[in-house]
């Protein structure tokens, strides 16, 4: 159920996705055989569809090697006080979670705004209305939890659509359909390296930005600030964003519904006391933020990211060695 919301003027200019031509070569072929299966998945009813993600999610977690390993060192660092069965409990149970977020793809690309409304149960809304009543900007602050991708794409063909921050996909085939398949219902991207200020002046003109806050940037772009206990590298530009645009920060906290057939996405109130000034302050009150929230839910969070890659200055690295194509990530 999707309750009523503040009207919202929608952006002015729609992403144009073009098609390029070269995509229809050969050598993506194979890709294209790929989207269109999961395209056919995302045509199953939604309970079935969670359901056959899961187990495939628990099958594979026994062959899930590096991100396995990765997973179980995340939740070592974050629950220490769980046993190492719990936690390699709580490990199968988010591959599961993870397999159906991967076979829910299909129904981002291919639903129509019909369905993905009924798919999407919003609570507190009245959080939402309270600040656009104010007629203050806002900045939605979407920490990565698994059913991320397609909250975000039903949310802008059932609520609202906005900014959005993204990063490309080295396959271009994904990259083309993931792109087509978030802009269909108006959101807009942004570049990591686009200009603050058109993020600025759309935030003013009222269109929100969805801030994706929660993965290493490395130690160029990151303050470290506690997670879990630990120090993680963090991106500390929230507060400056939210001070240039006046803007209110509003956490928004998605995840699969306990019976499978909806996803919920739930807003809290407005993140108080950010300074605009002081990254690793303002940093440290958003992990707070996410790490109560990961608390709350933790198989749903996405422990297969190397969230502690960047280690402070004379720290050993936690993970194992990853493959050349996989470094950075």
């Amino acid at each position: 159920m999707v309750p009523p919301v503040a009207d919202m003027p929608e952006p002015a200019n729609r992403a144009r996705v073009t098609f390029p031509l070269a995509l229809l070569y050969p050598q993506h072929w194979a890709s294209w055989l790929l989207v269109g299966l999961i395209c056919l998945l995302g045509l199953l009813p939604f309970n079935l569809l969670v359901a056959l993600g899961k187990g495939l999610g628990r099958a594979l977690y026994r062959l899930g090697g590096t991100r396995r390993q990765v997973a179980l060192i995340n939740l070592g660092f974050c629950f220490p006080e769980l046993t190492e069965v719990a936690r390699e409990r709580m490990a199968r149970e988010h591959f599961a979670y993870l397999g159906a977020a991967a076979l829910a793809q299909g129904v981002c690309w291919s639903s129509s705004r019909q369905r993905l409304t009924r798919l999407l149960d919003v609570q507190g809304i009245e959080i939402l209305n309270e600040v656009k009543q104010s007629g203050q900007p806002y900045i939605l602050l979407v920490p990565h939890f698994v059913a991320l991708e397609l909250a975000s794409v039903a949310y802008s063909a059932a609520v609202e659509p906005g900014l959005y921050m993204y990063q490309r996909i080295r396959n271009p085939v994904f990259d083309w359909q993931v792109m087509r398949g978030r802009t269909r219902f108006g959101h807009l991207p942004l570049e990591r390296h686009d200009d603050l200020r058109t993020l600025i002046r759309s935030l003013k003109k009222g269109t929100p930005f969805y801030y994706l806050p929660d993965q290493d940037p490395g130690k160029r772009r990151g303050v470290f600030a506690p997670f879990c206990g630990q120090p993680a590298a963090t991106v500390g530009t929230l507060g400056r964003i939210a001070r240039l645009a006046r803007a209110v920060v509003i956490p928004v906290f998605v995840r699969f519904a306990t019976n499978g057939r909806r996803i919920e996405l739930r807003f809290s109130p407005p993140i108080q006391g950010l300074t605009g000034t002081d990254p690793a302050i303002d940093a440290g009150l958003m992990n707070q933020v996410i790490e109560a929230e990961v608390r709350r839910d933790p198989m749903q969070y996405f422990w297969v990211h190397r969230r502690f890659k960047t280690r402070p200055p004379g720290e050993p690295s936690l993970y194992p060695r990853a493959s050349r194509r996989r470094r950075g990530r």
